[in-house]
């Protein structure tokens, strides 16, 4: 049987989607807990509040303390973690197979039962502060929110997920509870384990707590401030230099980007993966072989469901800075202006493809594949699926959209560091 065949769902009553895939051949289950909510679903005064509810979680129930709950992981020897981005919040575990009752009780324990108490959250203030210094001092990590900022503008997609210092210093037991009751609703709540699994016991483990939750009112997620039409911004408006005293300056060039669900998706990929996705791409050849100017270079994209961005970063000498910008520019433009080859484009699709494979034989990420197909298609898409996708697109096929997105007035440029000559940066975003 092949694994796309193991997969099932469960709709419960209330809306809550329950989805499993059986793989025989592992002795470990991986959990998730996953809503359609996150930081972009904040209004400015409440930014932060999802990560901030994801910290609390782990902070006690009705039924365990704090240290109750990392114990009680920690006695069947597994694990358990949690995260936040813009679109969706999850609470995940991976334990043996034999302790899935156990890892079920937990998850669902902290899910529905955290109490919120107001002096965990006074304990757990300062470990977000540090959590947010942490990042502010990683300037490679920092220049993206920076970057996000430039390109997003007033947009929630512009803030930070961890929140600001004023925000989080608000925060209390009465908002938070506020914000989970209102936005955590069944429709948006999907579980997902993929293991040595029966998906019936995993739908009898998750059936009486998750099915007792009520529905509340209905929830439009706001649309992004920017979707970015043409000639909205002049392009002196498009260069953001952040001033700080540090050795290199870390450079990132942002330009448009598509949803998640555009059919147009498996071109951009192959495109990112071309551009600066891997060893042999442009940006890594050009900038980082052929001229050494960068140690870490590299092109990313980030797509939420109804917009999209695309980038390129690279972390150069000060005095590099121009010519860094330069190169990345002349790179996107060669692929507007030439179709890329057929062995290159084959290149990246094997090189596509071969980490789809090899991501699928893992049950933490198939658990993850289950929930985001979920939210985003309504199914699970079937590999097989994807790789036919993938094979169908054509070096036009990326030469047509890399002319749709690569829109020099509607780039932006933030650049994080010793700070350098603005006016020669925006003749080359002019030219």
């Amino acid at each position: 049987m092949k694994p796309d065949d193991k997969i099932e769902k469960t709709l419960l009553s209330n809306g809550v989607r329950v989805l499993s895939q059986r793989m025989p051949h592992v002795q470990s289950v991986s959990m998730g807990v996953w809503v359609s909510i996150g930081s972009r679903d904040e209004t400015n005064a409440e930014n932060g509040l999802s990560h901030f509810i994801e910290h609390m979680m782990f902070k006690g129930t009705q039924k365990r303390s704090a240290f109750e709950i990392a114990k009680a992981f920690d006695a069947i020897g597994g694990y358990t973690n949690a995260f936040t981005s813009m679109e969706n919040t999850c609470y995940h575990a991976k334990v043996m197979a034999n302790h899935l009752d156990t890892m079920s009780e937990i998850l669902t324990d902290i899910f529905l039962n955290s109490l919120f108490d107001e002096a965990e959250i006074e304990k757990e203030r300062p470990v977000i502060f540090q959590e947010i210094v942490m990042m502010e001092d990683t300037p490679d990590e920092y220049v993206h929110q920076l970057a996000a900022q430039s390109f997003w503008g007033d947009s929630p997609l512009g803030r930070s997920i961890l929140g600001t210092h004023d925000n989080i210093l608000q925060f209390d037991s009465k908002n938070i509870r506020s914000f989970f009751d209102r936005l955590y609703q069944p429709d948006r709540i999907v579980v997902t384990a993929v293991g040595n699994i029966e998906h019936d016991r995993l739908v009898d483990l998750a059936r009486p707590a998750f099915e007792a939750i009520q529905t509340g009112q209905s929830y439009i997620r706001p649309t992004p401030a920017r979707n970015i039409p043409q000639g909205h911004f002049n392009v002196g408006q498009n260069i953001h230099v952040h001033s700080k005293d540090i050795e290199q300056a870390h450079i990132c060039l942002n330009a448009l980007g598509l949803p998640t669900t555009d059919p147009r998706r498996y071109v951009l990929s192959l495109m990112n993966t071309i551009l600066g996705g891997n060893m042999s791409s442009r940006l890594f050849q050009q900038i980082r072989e052929q001229r050494g100017l960068a140690y870490s270079v590299y092109s990313f994209v980030s797509s939420f469901v109804d917009t999209g961005m695309t980038g390129a970063y690279a972390g150069v000498d000060p005095v590099n800075a121009f010519e860094t910008v330069e190169l990345i520019l002349d790179t996107l433009q060669s692929l507007k202006d030439i179709p890329v080859t057929d062995d290159e484009l084959q290149h990246a699709k094997e090189f596509t493809k071969g980490n789809l494979l090899m991501a699928s034989e893992s049950n933490e990420n198939q658990m993850a594949r289950l929930a985001q197909g979920e939210f985003h298609f309504g199914r699970y898409t079937p590999l097989k699926e994807i790789l036919g996708e993938i094979d169908r697109v054509t070096p036009v096929d990326i030469q047509i959209l890399a002319e749709e997105l690569f829109q020099k007035n509607l780039m932006t440029l933030t650049i994080y560091g010793p700070e350098p000559e603005a006016s020669q940066f925006e003749q080359i975003m002019m030219a």
